[in-house]
């Protein structure tokens, strides 16, 4: 499969470049030539394929002329290896639980199929691969137990410092070997500006081999796809039209779903559902992009005030803003109104949500009373434990936290502290690396 620049189409880039590469040199986002429509007979019998077979099959079909189907088989089985269970609420409302992978957070699709795609194309080199990656929150945790003791990578994480929860930032410092967390003085946007200004200074990126695991790496969107194949199986059948409704930060989890849309998955419509942080919506609304510097809001992740991966959604819509507007709505709800949020789904479902399935869950609603009979799938970034402290305030009763996430609340943190400058990250890469 090749690959061309958002900001130059007529620019070419394998498989294996684009995702070393991370960002083109022209600073745009790589997107696939080609996104290959499914089979009539794969779309219509989902159902009969369970959530690995779905994987590898969109795989097969986006890269095999790049990846053997033994390997991509086993990069499938090895990645995807935890469910994606679609729990229901309501007759027109279900929530899709994608934390049950190690991190507890969405991210492990997109991190653990890297890493094996990674490694694949990277057994036979011998310069060290260098892996920056700025996070929100879940990301960081996620490329952290998606590479951890990854034979040849060294993964270095930016996260903004105060501004991750307790939990979150343990997952980032708490693991050692090749993983190096920062903890910048800064907002997340900082925090990406400094990986992005890294990738495109040939100072830095020629002695060093730099990739990203950010979800600006291609590598990232495509098994971000694979659940909403796997979430349209669970809830098809009921003669509704299916939408959903995504929490959203930097995009790339909505951008994902467009594409599975453009591989022949029938979604009828996307929310985008953000925090106050809400310059997607708005351009939804009013064809205006205007980006600005990220608020702190209870929803962490979604801080993200310049979103990357909108550059891949006016590629998809060719900047044609009706267009997308037809198939996306977008809506922005404040902290208030999501902690009241959080409390009616306990009450009335005896369900514990997230601040960012929060969101999702204000949005499809804000929808759904203008298209009422619409079936909606709201996407559960994260288990609740990772904000342990906010949802146990607001939901004013304890949180079960899973073995896997408890045993690190103990661990010791390893960071170094950073500026937002960037001649002093390119100090410490180029002393480090």
């Amino acid at each position: 499969m090749q690959f061309y620049s958002t900001n130059n189409p007529t620019l070419r880039a394998s498989l294996k470049e684009a995702i070393f590469k991370g960002l083109p040199e022209d600073k745009g986002l790589f997107m696939p030539v080609e996104i290959p429509r499914l089979s009539d007979h794969f779309l219509q019998h989902l159902t009969d394929y369970s959530f690995q077979e779905i994987a590898f099959e969109i795989t097969r079909n986006l890269l095999h002329q790049d990846i053997p189907e033994k390997e991509i088989r086993r990069i499938v089985e090895t990645a995807i290896d935890f469910p994606a269970p679609a729990v229901k609420l309501d007759d027109d409302t279900y929530i899709l639980e994608l934390f049950h992978g190690p991190s507890l957070a969405f991210k492990d699709f997109g991190a653990r199929f890297m890493a094996q795609t990674m490694a694949y194309f990277n057994q036979h080199e011998e310069k060290e691969l260098v892996i920056l990656v700025a996070t929100s929150g879940d990301t960081g945790g996620a490329v952290a137990a998606g590479f951890y003791k990854t034979p040849g990578i060294q993964v270095v994480i930016l996260y903004p410092s105060g501004k991750v929860s307790p939990l979150q930032e343990k997952q980032l410092t708490a693991l050692g070997h090749n993983i190096t967390a920062l903890e910048v003085d800064g907002t997340f946007d900082d925090c990406q500006a400094l990986v992005k200004k890294a990738f495109t200074d040939k100072e830095v990126n020629e002695p060093i081999r730099l990739s990203s695991a950010n979800s600006i790496n291609i590598a990232r969107l495509i098994p971000q796809s694979f659940y909403y194949f796997e979430a349209f199986k669970q809830v098809t059948g009921q003669g509704k039209p299916v939408v959903f409704s995504i929490p959203s930060g930097n995009f790339g989890n909505l951008t994902a779903g467009l594409m599975a849309q453009k591989m022949g998955l029938p979604i009828e419509h996307f929310i985008a559902a953000t925090n106050a942080n809400d310059v997607v919506p708005e351009y939804l609304t009013s064809g205006a992009f205007t980006p600005r510097p990220s608020q702190r809001t209870l929803s962490n992740a979604m801080d993200v005030g310049a979103p990357s991966n909108f550059a891949r959604m006016l590629d998809l819509y060719c900047s044609t803003w009706n267009n997308m507007r037809h198939d996306i709505s977008g809506f922005g709800f404040s902290d208030t109104e999501t902690k009241q949020a959080m409390r009616e789904i306990k009450q009335r479902y005896n369900y514990i949500i997230d601040p960012h399935g929060a969101v999702g869950y204000l949005a499809l609603r804000k929808y759904q009373e203008t298209h009422p009979g619409h079936l909606g799938v709201v996407l559960e970034t994260a288990h609740p434990s990772k904000f342990i402290e906010d949802v146990e305030s607001i939901l004013e009763q304890p949180i079960e936290v899973p073995e896997r996430l408890q045993v690190l609340s103990n661990a010791e943190k390893h960071s170094v502290r950073m500026s937002t400058n960037y001649a002093d990250f390119k100090s410490w890469l180029l002393e480090r690396f």
